[in-house]
């Protein structure tokens, strides 16, 4: 799914990640928290053909994943990875000149904890870069499918609530109480229609897919079986779109 979420919204993660490297200094050690696939560390690289990127995260199966693409895209030489647990003592990753973290912090078992790690692991003036999402995209336009859609992202939002997920967390309040300076905020309203890229169906039947298996003990046989006929049909859709909120915070640690 991240992998998809970076094909089908490139637009936006080309704008954010152009964004953080302008707030970097040249030659930048770059950390990646909660690195999941490495979308960003791979999209960091790239861009900024001078960094080194650091990408960290509790799941080997990822980390390997990460490794395979950034050997497969000639970029081994500039990203290693680190496999530890985010809500624990964070090892010693180098002094960072950006901390990235991407749809990662609500997952942080104590986000104070999480963000003076950060502080510590940067440099003086270093730059800590979060994006958080809503929910992952709708896709089906006005109708009965987009109404069991919506039902099924607030039935997922409350299983993030209830799993002590930080979803509607003030990260930028979080962010000046951590001690950094200067934070700024941006919203982005993506609001996606046709023609759009191949990836979309596929995107869509994975999400919906996803959301069937998370929501079996939650959602009656009618709506399970809805939903499995929509995950089915989706792909081959012309009318599907992509409605999605993101909002990125930047903040320095203090020269």
């Amino acid at each position: 799914m991240l992998d998809l979420d970076a094909d089908v919204l490139r637009d936006f993660h080309r704008e954010v990640i152009t964004w953080a490297g302008s707030l970097t200094a040249a030659r930048p050690l770059i950390v990646d928290v909660g690195a999941g696939t490495g979308t960003g560390s791979l999209a960091l690289a790239r861009h900024l053909p001078d960094a080194a990127v650091t990408a960290v995260d509790v799941d080997p199966a990822m980390l390997d994943h990460v490794r395979d693409r950034a050997a497969a895209l000639g970029l081994a030489d500039r990203i290693r990875t680190v496999e530890a647990d985010l809500d624990r003592p964070w090892p010693d990753l180098g002094a960072a000149d950006l901390v990235w973290a991407a749809a990662s912090m609500h997952h942080m078992a104590d986000p104070a904890h999480a963000l003076a790690q950060a502080l510590a692991a940067l440099r003086p003036g270093g730059v800590m870069v979060i994006t958080e999402l809503e929910s992952f995209p709708r896709f089906l336009p006005d109708g009965p499918g987009a109404d069991l859609e919506a039902r099924c992202h607030a039935e997922t939002g409350r299983i993030r609530v209830e799993a002590g997920m930080h979803m509607d967390e003030d990260w930028a309040k979080r962010l000046a109480e951590a001690g950094f300076e200067g934070v700024a905020e941006r919203r982005f309203d993506i609001a996606l229609t046709g023609p759009l890229p191949p990836a979309a169906g596929r995107y869509a039947e994975v999400s919906l897919q996803r959301m069937r298996h998370g929501l079996a003990d939650r959602l009656s046989e009618d709506d399970l079986a809805a939903l499995a006929a929509l995950a089915d049909s989706v792909r081959d859709r012309d009318d599907l779109i992509v409605r999605t909120v993101r909002t990125v915070w930047a903040a320095r640690r203090p020269a």
